[in-house]
């Protein structure tokens, strides 16, 4: 999952660039604006960094303040390590219920330039909210399970 992911927020940033420069070519060559290209790369932009950022918490990346955990023992900083990722899971439950929620109030409302729902703008704050979850979890699981578990880069996860 976290590589399909990745290759998604990857795809997403490559498409986002090109809808852009198509964007400053109609405008500045053609001088005939196009009312898609922003709207449509701003979404892309959300599904991009909520997978991306999803990835890199199942990675160890997320951000954390670790000057403490230099001089505990190592049994301290696992539970630490565990009360992080509970924590997250706990913000990941967040983005799935109040990008639901978003996503439902809005589903009504017709995005103008791109003649679809507006409840796709909140939709990669759901999708995003599962994988952090699942990621998280899956964290928890191999830390009980005495599996090495990627933190900053320490580790690399076996596939």
């Amino acid at each position: 999952m976290a590589r399909i992911a990745l290759w998604l927020s990857g795809t997403g940033l490559v498409l986002m660039t090109a809808f852009i420069a198509v964007q400053v070519f109609f405008r500045y060559v053609l001088n005939d604006s196009q009312s898609w290209t922003e709207p449509a790369s701003v979404m892309i932009m959300g599904w991009f960094i909520f997978l991306g950022a999803a990835v890199g918490i199942r990675e160890g990346y997320h951000l954390s303040f670790d000057v403490l955990l230099y001089v505990l023992p190592d049994r301290v900083k696992l539970i630490l390590h565990s009360v992080s990722d509970a924590v997250v899971v706990a913000f990941g439950c967040g983005m799935i219920w109040f990008g639901a929620q978003l996503a439902e109030k809005t589903a009504a409302n017709k995005l103008p330039s791109l003649g679809i729902s507006g409840a796709f703008d909140f939709l990669p704050l759901v999708a995003g909210g599962v994988l952090v979850v699942l990621f998280s979890l899956e964290r928890l699981a191999r830390r009980a399970a005495g599996l090495p578990t990627a933190r900053f880069g320490e580790t690399e996860l076996e596939d």
